[in-house]
């Protein structure tokens, strides 16, 4: 499994690379999504990402880079990157493009503590969501 820093995620949103096209992050959460996401993203939540999985790997046949993510990409995030490999190579799709999967490290969480503030990175941030994150654990 192949890890990507915020910090190198954002290089990247910020460089002259464009979403769903050079590359796309795919957000995992479930009920926790609420409170803000990751600039064009797209959410398939844990709970319908293998009835999802297939759609995702057809439309992204030609994306270049996917990075998967939960809140903390312990879990969630990774098992999900495991899948859409697992479920590429099993279709035998796209093997002539490749493609790089990683999973971003320490997960949305720790994305919006650092990058909140920025519109191009984090979108529909709540603050109010993120004030009683703590209850959560």
């Amino acid at each position: 499994m192949k890890y990507i820093s915020g910090d190198e995620l954002a290089q990247m949103m910020k460089s002259d690379k464009i979403a769903n096209q050079d590359y796309l992050v795919v957000d995992v959460r479930d009920d926790d999504f609420a409170g803000g996401n990751i600039k064009n993203a797209v959410n398939l939540p844990s709970r319908q990402f293998n009835m999802g999985v297939y759609n995702l790997v057809q439309k992204s046949v030609d994306v270049k880079v996917m990075v998967f993510h939960c809140a903390l990409s312990q879990m969630r995030g990774p098992k999900a990157a495991r899948i859409y490999e697992e479920t590429r190579n099993n279709l035998n799709l796209g093997q002539d493009k490749p493609q790089e999967v990683y999973v971003l490290t320490h997960g949305f969480t720790q994305f919006q503590q650092k990058f909140k503030d920025d519109p191009e990175l984090v979108v529909d941030w709540d603050k109010e969501v993120w004030e009683n994150a703590e209850d959560w654990s």
